[in-house]
């Protein structure tokens, strides 16, 4: 595990029950200010999360799984299709335009083995952005399913997180670039107020 996952995970988790400590790093990551970075979106780079300091679904949940795997947890990434026009958010007018020419994105989120069931955790979206009326999971018991970020347009894709590097959920053309600036220029300025 990168070192800085290992060091975020000794002190996200010590002293802590199992409850404890997968709440405790489910805060800690949903904490994490919700950005779109191409560059942490996979398999090989989300440990720089906590670097940045900030990032979107793809590396928060890869993050998450490496930690709850790390506490015996089994768990599963899954992925969503959806469509940017259907997250409800008073956004500025040029992202509005912008959103309604993305095609069909995927959003990442985690299924966990908690109790012999298959738990959905999404920690995706900060409490900053609650006042955009985003689905913040407040809190979470650690046993129960949370709120899934995004409305699916289409049926889930579960896969291993050794499979991880076949999930390609950021899409980099020029279009996606330019919205992904002016999308985390805009939530920064959203989180000042």
């Amino acid at each position: 595990m990168h070192d800085l996952v290992e060091h975020a995970f000794r002190n996200w988790t010590n002293d802590k029950t199992p409850v404890e400590a997968r709440v405790t790093i489910f805060e800690q990551i949903r904490n994490i200010p919700y950005a779109i970075v191409p560059e942490i979106s996979n398999a090989d780079n989300f440990p720089r999360i906590l670097d940045i300091g900030r990032g979107s679904c793809s590396p928060k949940h890869l993050l998450l799984a490496s930690m709850f795997e790390k506490l015996g947890i089994t768990v599963l990434l899954v992925v969503y299709p959806f469509r940017w026009p259907s997250v409800e958010m008073d956004v500025p007018q040029d992202i509005h335009d912008t959103l309604a020419m993305l095609p069909d994105d995927h959003h990442m989120a985690c299924k966990a083995v908690i109790n012999d069931r298959l738990v959905l955790i999404d920690a995706t979206v900060d409490p900053a952005l609650e006042k955009l009326g985003l689905p913040v999971n407040k809190s979470w018991d650690g046993i129960s399913d949370t709120m899934l970020a995004v409305e699916p347009s289409g049926e889930e894709m579960l896969f291993h997180p050794s499979e991880a590097s076949m999930i390609n959920s950021v899409m980099v053309d020029q279009l996606h670039l330019e919205f992904y600036a002016r999308f985390n220029s805009w939530l920064e300025e959203v989180r000042a107020i």
